[in-house]
């Protein structure tokens, strides 16, 4: 594949990867009083491993003396991305308002873009930070629905803290990615640290399990675990693993102002919630801003 198909492709993954992502909402929302978030995420992680392991197990296993003296940063990615980045958010949805999610969310691509500015080459400028500001003001429109009062009006609560820890732990791990090279392709190193994220967190699973009742219907515990681990898991990890490679750290980031679009659109499929008229003009605000965004810039 050659560089400019390269990066058609990552281009294409920002609109296409917040779909696959937004799979997490809806199993963040049906999780609570199936399977605890700990459990979940465990889950979601073994699943997504199992399917990676197959596909990348001849270069794990020729790359093994240069890859596993790594063990140290895939270990720090694997808590950050799976750990933090998966338990967290299941704990924290069970106590804040999507909405709150989406206003914490929306802070993420900002800290990623000021944090690649001072250590990559790759910062936004001119029209893509103006872009930026744009798409960031399409996402507080819609989860504020329009309304300044509303904005104002929201009730942050303990779990918030959660969700908060779970950005910062993500700007990190976005960072991380880009700032530790690695032997390994891709696809084998993300399939590495979702091992090394499966062992952080059987611990947590284990004392969270002793503390808490286990799931009393195993097969829709089960089945969310497996749709967690299959699209937002397997799925929307590699895409922005690639992304991140083919894009840097700042622009990738600017995929998580599509959720609050996909979120309205699945609330309209499968809750018969039809879209509002801010998410329409959130949605104008939310697509230019990511093209200003996208675009490639004379320095």
């Amino acid at each position: 594949m050659s560089s400019a198909t390269r990066l058609r492709l990552a281009q294409l993954l920002i609109i296409i990867t917040p779909a696959i992502w937004s799979a997490n909402y809806i199993v963040a929302r049906a999780a609570p009083g199936i399977i605890e978030p700990h459990l979940l995420a465990f889950l979601r992680w073994l699943f997504a491993f199992a399917l990676m392991l197959p596909l990348a197990w001849t270069e794990l296993r020729t790359q093994w003396p240069n890859w596993i003296g790594e063990w140290k940063d895939l270990l720090v990615l694997g808590g950050l991305g799976m750990w933090i980045c998966g338990a967290f958010v299941y704990i924290g949805g069970q106590t804040t308002e999507a909405v709150n999610i989406g206003l914490i969310y929306a802070i993420a691509p900002v800290l990623i873009a000021v944090a690649s500015a001072r250590l990559f080459s790759d910062r936004l400028r001119g029209l893509q930070i103006a872009g930026l500001i744009m798409a960031l003001t399409g996402v507080v429109f819609i989860v504020s629905r329009g309304s300044l009062q509303k904005l104002l009006a929201v009730d942050f609560t303990r779990g918030d803290v959660w969700i908060i820890i779970a950005v910062l732990s993500w700007t990190l791990y976005s960072i991380l990615l880009r700032l530790r090279p690695s032997c390994l392709g891709t696809f084998a190193r993300l399939t590495a640290i979702c091992g090394f994220g499966v062992l952080v967190l059987l611990p947590f699973t284990a004392v969270e399990w002793m503390l808490t009742s286990p799931p009393t219907d195993w097969p829709k515990a089960l089945f969310l675990s497996a749709v967690a681990g299959l699209l937002p898991g397997f799925g929307a990890y590699q895409a922005y693993s690639f992304m991140q490679k083919e894009l840097g750290p700042a622009r990738t980031g600017l995929v998580l102002y599509f959720g609050p679009i996909y979120t309205a659109l699945i609330a309209w499929w499968l809750l018969s919630e039809a879209p509002m008229w801010f998410h329409g003009v959130g949605t104008l605000l939310i697509l230019p801003g990511m093209y200003l965004a996208m675009r490639e810039q004379k320095t």
